[in-house]
C-alpha cells in the first residue's frame, strides 16, 4: 500500500525550530497559575497565624483582634436586648466595667465558659461589673430560651447579623472583651479557658476606680 496514505505521526506534532522552546498548552499555564496562587496563599496564612500566635498567651488572651487593640477605645455599638430595649455600649460610660461575651447557643466552648462568667458576675456585680452577652446570629427566642433554662444573670443583647462581632474582629467564639469605665479596651480573650485568674486580676483594679 502506498506509504503516502498513512502519514507519519510526526505530521501531527508541532514543528520545533532551533533555539525555540516547546509549545506549552493553555491548560498547563492555568495549572501553573493555580499552583503559584495556592503557594502564595499558604505563605500568607502561615504568616497571619504566626503573628496572631505571637501576640496571644496560653489561655487565649491577646492584645489585639483585627482593628481592636488593648489600650484603644472600644467601638461603640447599639443592640436590642431580650425586652426589645436598645442598649448602647456608651450607656455604661463612667458607670460600669463591661465584660462583652460573644457567644451562641450551639457553641460548646461558649456554654462551658458561662458558669465561670456567672461566678464573676456574682462576685463583682455589686462593684460595678456588667456582662453584656452578645448572641451571634440567633433569634431572640433561641437566646431567651437558653438563658431561662440555665438561669444566668447576663444582660443578653442580640447581634442578629453579627455586624457587631465583625466590627470587633470576632472570628471565633467565645470571644471576651473587657471595656473599662472610660470606654477603653483592657483585655481580650479568644476561646474558652477554665482559668479565670488573669481575668479577675484585670477586673479588680478597674472596678475599684
Amino acid at each position: 500500500m502506498p506509504p503516502d496514505k498513512f502519514p507519519h505521526a510526526d505530521h501531527h506534532r508541532p514543528k520545533r525550530y532551533p533555539g525555540h522552546l516547546p509549545l506549552v498548552r493553555p491548560r498547563t499555564f492555568i495549572w501553573i497559575a493555580v499552583g503559584v496562587i495556592f503557594a502564595g496563599a499558604t505563605v500568607w496564612i502561615n504568616y497571619e497565624v504566626k503573628v496572631n500566635l505571637q501576640s496571644a498567651t496560653a489561655d487565649g488572651a491577646t492584645r489585639e483582634l483585627g482593628r481592636l487593640k488593648v489600650g484603644q477605645p472600644a467601638p461603640d455599638f447599639s443592640a436590642p436586648d431580650l425586652t426589645r430595649q436598645t442598649v448602647r455600649l456608651t450607656d455604661y460610660r463612667g458607670k460600669k466595667v463591661a465584660l462583652i461575651d460573644f457567644w451562641a447557643t450551639w457553641c460548646g466552648p461558649c456554654k462551658m465558659a458561662m458558669p465561670g462568667l456567672q461566678s464573676l458576675l456574682d462576685d463583682f456585680k455589686g462593684r460595678g461589673l456588667e456582662i453584656l452577652s452578645l448572641n451571634e446570629g440567633e433569634s431572640a427566642e433561641q437566646a431567651e430560651s437558653f438563658m431561662k433554662r440555665k438561669a444566668y444573670g447576663f444582660h443578653v443583647l442580640l447581634d442578629a447579623d453579627s455586624a457587631i462581632g465583625a466590627s470587633y474582629g470576632v472570628h471565633g467564639i467565645p470571644t471576651l472583651v473587657v471595656v473599662d469605665k472610660d470606654g477603653i479596651v483592657r483585655w481580650i480573650r479568644v476561646g474558652y479557658s477554665p482559668n479565670d485568674s488573669d481575668l479577675r486580676r484585670v477586673l479588680e483594679p478597674l472596678l475599684d476606680k
